[in-house]
């Protein structure tokens, strides 16, 4: 055969020159193969590289199996195993990325997580790596509110105008959309990976190379639609900052196209309708922030949304050709704007018009459109508008108790409205959706003359049918459950999101005589468990302070009965009497007060303190008030109050001196540093000023003293500014500014010409210089001050006004117990006025803290939980999925059951026989017999005197006027109810409590089925 005698050479052999006369050539060097096979090789690589690039055969299995381990699971009780996102407006929108600040909030105030998601290791790590969590984002969210019943309180869909299925999309608007920006998405094969358009990428990354070498050229763009969507909604602020950002958006992109499994051709549909739905498109006067073609639509030009989608799939829908033309034309525009939408939604209308006259014939020229589209298309002009609310939401913004369920929200995470309402939330309010629209709708309705008289509102002591609309309501009903007093209808019947409940400080007149009360019977009770075991002898002969009459009424009264039970002497207490006589003067708020009973009728009476809470007098409740001061002077200073009026030479004087400079100064300077340590030192100004009567002299030396540093105009500001009413001249001005400079007087001297505490006002300028110091430090730099402010009591000849002095201290000090007394059951604010007149509402109170009073009293003494939100269920179905419950604590007694009780029969009398006798009737049961009710009426003049003669108000200026019943209905519902006007128009009403007593009259057949039956209103969400 021909290869038959071929061999492998073997070795060459030696020959002799002697045997082989041969003459040989040289060899010839053999050609190496090598670098044809690596040539080769890197061919089929290269073309493998490709043909992966395009497929992604080989990829796309290794992809989605490690996609699949990245899973996350909820479960009960709180996770440990969670990455939340740091930023991206689309996690920042939802909340998510606030949950780490909003979670320890919730908690702190009683919330507990129930359940959580916990992600597996491999999404832990994953996430670590600043890599974005693949899930099914949502197309629409937002804040969703049910009611205790779980029906829709509110329900805010964020984007508002969406496609929900991919379906629902023209094809005219798809295929527009993939010709702009990813014209290659839907024709790669059905492994490849989507996020990646590599001739685009490639060329994206040579022009950025050249940029970087300076080389001239035209930046090319290498996003995708699927990087678009992961960085428009996960990257910080929504922008692509640095090649680690990019690499994190298409790694992201590509794992979440491959979670579902290797065929992409779903994600790719999905990638499109994710795009339309959330591209964003600036913000728009009237809408916020508008995110989808949806939105754009209606927000930029106007459009409705369905319409446009109608149209663009059925042309022959259309009336005109050029109704289609028009909304087409407004889609490809805002495709385009996306790449700079404030400048085109502001101030690049023309270049939008051009830009999208060359993408129309662009498309036309690609088949996308036809000629006629097209040509009806480019005659069409953008014309924008600016956008107003949807009327449905304004509608229900426009409801109260909406808003009232949507601002308890806010407070409790912190959020402004706008925020609340984006974020992925479903919360259960414990509000009776269908109970709080109708009485809403009720109050607002009484602002209608006709209404109002219908109701019974017009007449004396009520309203005239010009000032009805004038007249703002304010009511809330609480309703007793196991775990907590939960709101059942909170709302007012203004327009505005402020609530008169929660955030007002008014003056709510002789409801303060429920306070008083309160104070009072706990007194006596304090006074029953002191002498529950003392001898009767004993009590005879011990040493009480002259002015301490409920210390001496208390001893008598053990002395002598043969009941000494708390409820038997808590009934006697309530028998004492008090002159009603308004004649005479009381030294009270740092000088001579004069105060009148509402009716001159009651001038001459000696009531009860039982019949003057059913009456609501005031000069009995002056007077007991005043016993009240004297018990709470003897009680600190353990009895030796007394002393400190008698003679000078008393040794106990100085004993009490010695004490009262070490010891109790410092607490009194505890107490005002607790007063004002958790707020700025603007904040501690105002409440200072707030709590101090204002007056031209007291105002300047305040000021002169806390502010020595500022100058004369300022000065002057702040005078005007606190007293509009007073004609202050130059002069008079300048004089003050300098008659109270620093350094004119003592500390001691400061107080008294101000009628504070001198150690408050020590301790606020103290603070004020030094903001980081703590209550030690001011203790020990005060010790000086201490000594001051009470042993020049004593030194001064004038016997008088030492004694006065004294009394104005002893006052002052007293108020501070009674405040400590007062916040324990509820009341707001950090202070009361130091005067009698905080017995008639002086020193102002809030509805809903009286409200939390009757709750106290409802409960036998202890103090339950407000219940407003019930559950919250964060971001479902996400991996930050997260449900909480309100965890209500077992409540907190802050009165004897004895006492609660004893008011709650007081208070029963003034509906049956007193001040709210009008409302006899109106709460009836099925069979017959009437619903237990009771409360307690206020009337609030709030004025300013302008001028006082002898301790008589003789000219004055109004500020708002108030009307309120505070109440119990049956054993399981309480609330109150305001009327209120405000500003100086409050000037021409003359109404009493009697109007709120008659809008409850009218609203009881509202509540009262709700009321009367032995059910529960409605169940609260299961835990």
């Amino acid at each position: 055969m021909q290869f038959d005698n071929y061999r492998e050479p073997s070795a060459p052999k030696s020959y002799s020159s002697e045997t082989d006369t041969t003459v040989r050539q040289p060899a010839q060097p053999r050609r190496s193969l090598i670098p044809w096979l690596l040539l080769l090789l890197l061919i089929a690589g290269a073309v493998l590289v490709a043909y992966e690039m395009h497929t992604a055969n080989y990829s796309a299995k290794p992809i989605s199996e490690y996609a699949k381990t990245l899973t996350y699971q909820l479960k009960s009780g709180p996770s440990n195993n969670i990455v939340y996102p740091q930023a991206g407006p689309f996690d920042e929108r939802h909340g998510y990325s606030r949950l780490p600040q909003l979670l320890p909030r919730l908690q702190e105030r009683n919330f507990r997580i129930m359940a959580q998601t916990e992600f597996s290791p491999a999404l832990q790590s994953y996430a670590e790596q600043g890599l974005f969590p693949p899930y099914r984002e949502k197309v629409q969210s937002g804040l969703f509110l049910a009611d205790c019943r779980n029906e829709t309180l509110f329900d805010f869909n964020y984007p508002q105008r969406v496609y929900r299925d991919p379906r629902d999309i023209p094809l005219v608007v798809a295929h527009s959309l993939l010709f702009i920006e990813n014209r290659n998405l839907l024709r790669i094969p059905p492994m490849a990976n989507p996020v990646m358009d590599w001739p685009r990428f490639i060329m994206a990354a040579a022009s950025q190379v050249g940029k970087v070498l300076s080389v001239g050229g035209q930046s090319a763009g290498g996003s995708t639609l699927a990087t678009q969507i992961e960085k428009f909604r996960h990257s910080p602020q929504g922008l692509t900052r640095s090649f680690k950002d990019k690499a994190v958006q298409i790694i992201s992109g590509t794992i979440r196209v491959y979670a579902h499994g290797t065929n992409t051709m779903g994600m790719r549909t999905r990638i499109v309708q994710d795009y339309l739905n959330t591209v964003p498109l600036s913000s728009a006067p009237g809408h916020g922030e508008v995110h989808g073609v949806g939105d754009a639509l209606y927000a930029w030009f106007g459009s409705d949304f369905t319409k446009a989608n109608q149209l663009l799939s059925n042309p022959e829908q259309a009336e005109t050709a050029s109704e289609r033309a028009q909304y087409f034309r407004q889609i490809v525009a805002l495709m385009i704007a996306q790449r700079r939408p404030s400048y085109y939604l502001l101030q690049g209308h023309d270049d939008l018009e051009e830009l999208t006259d060359s993408h129309i014939r662009l498309l036309a020229n690609a088949g996308i459109v036809d000629a006629s589209l097209r040509d009806s298309a480019l005659s069409q002009k953008l014309t924008f508008v600016r956008a107003k609310p949807n009327q449905s939401q304004a509608e229900q913004d426009a409801r109260k108790g909406i808003n009232a369920a949507r601002l308890r929200l806010g407070n409790l995470l912190n959020q402004p409205m706008y925020d609340l309402d984006r974020l992925d939330l479903n919360a259960h309010s414990a509000l009776h959706g269908e109970v709080q629209q109708k009485v809403s709708s009720y109050l607002r309705s009484l602002a209608n003359p006709d209404t109002a008289a219908k109701y019974g509102l017009i007449g004396e002591r009520l309203l005239s049918a010009k000032g009805t609309a004038e007249v703002l309501y304010s009511f809330t009903l609480f309703e007793k459950t196991a775990d907590g007093n939960r709101v059942r209808v909170q709302t007012d019947s203004t327009d505005q999101p402020f609530d008169l409940n929660e955030h007002s400080k008014l003056e709510l007149g002789s409801t303060a005589k429920l306070r008083v009360l309160a104070t009072y019977l706990e007194i006596v009770a304090e006074l029953h468990q002191s002498f529950a075991d003392e001898l009767p002898v004993n009590l005879l002969n011990l040493d009480i302070a002259p002015q301490d009459h409920i210390t001496r009424w208390a001893s008598q009264y053990m002395a002598q009965t043969s009941d000494r039970s708390l409820t038997a002497m808590l009934d006697a207490a309530l028998q004492r009497t008090y002159s009603a006589s308004p004649a005479e003067r009381f030294f009270t708020g740092g000088g001579l007060q004069v105060f009148n009973n509402f009716d001159n009728k009651e001038n001459g009476k000696v009531p009860t303190v039982a019949e003057s809470l059913q009456q609501s007098h005031n000069l009995p409740f002056v007077r007991l008030m005043r016993d009240i001061v004297a018990y709470s002077s003897s009680y600190q200073t353990l009895g030796s109050s007394s002393l400190l009026l008698r003679s000078d030479k008393d040794p106990k004087r100085e004993e009490y001196l010695r004490r009262f400079i070490d010891k109790e100064g410092t607490e009194f300077l505890r107490k005002f540093w607790r007063k004002y340590q958790q707020k700025p030192a603007d904040e501690r100004l105002e409440v200072f000023f707030d709590g101090l009567k204002q007056t031209p002299d007291r105002l300047a030396a305040v000021h002169r003293y806390l502010l020595p540093e500022s100058d004369f105009a300022l000065f002057s500001r702040f005078l005007t500014d606190k007293l509009p009413d007073e004609q202050f001249t130059p002069k008079k001005l300048n004089e003050l500014y300098n008659k109270y400079g620093p350094g004119k007087f003592s500390l001691p001297d400061q107080g008294y010409i101000a009628k504070v505490h001198p150690l408050e006002l020590w301790l606020l300028s103290y603070m004020n210089k030094n903001p980081d110091a703590k209550f030690n430090d001011a203790v020990a730099q005060s010790s000086e001050q201490r000594q001051q402010v009470y042993r020049w009591l004593f030194k001064t000849s004038n016997r008088s006004a030492r004694d006065n002095r004294i009394r104005i201290m002893l006052e002052v000090e007293a108020f501070l117990d009674i405040h400590q007394r007062w916040a324990k059951l509820g009341y707001a604010f950090d202070h009361l006025v130091p005067s009698l007149g905080t017995a008639l509402g002086s020193s102002g109170d809030r509805p809903a803290a009286l409200a939390e009073l009757m709750g106290i009293i409802q409960n036998d003494g202890i103090k339950l939980p407000t219940i407003r939100i019930d559950s919250l269920h964060f971001a479902a179905k996400t991996p930050y999925e997260t449900m909480l419950q309100y965890n209500a604590s077992a409540g907190e007694r802050v009165m004897r059951p004895e006492v609660a009780r004893a008011l709650k029969k007081t208070l029963g009398q003034v509906a049956e026989l007193g001040t709210a006798r009008r409302l006899t009737g109106s709460f009836m049961k099925a069979d017959g017999s009437a619903l237990k009710i009771g409360g307690k009426t206020g009337t609030g003049d709030n004025r300013v005197a302008t001028q006082v003669v002898r301790g008589k108000v003789m000219a004055s200026t109004v500020n708002n006027r108030t009307a309120t019943f505070v109440f119990f209905l049956g054993d399981n519902y309480f609330g109150t109810l305001t009327a209120f006007v405000p500003g100086k128009g409050a000037d021409g009403f003359s109404f009493t409590s009697a109007l709120p007593l008659q809008v409850l009259k009218g609203m009881a057949p509202l509540i009262r089925p709700y009321v009367v039956k032995n059910s529960p209103m409605c169940v609260a969400p299961t835990k």
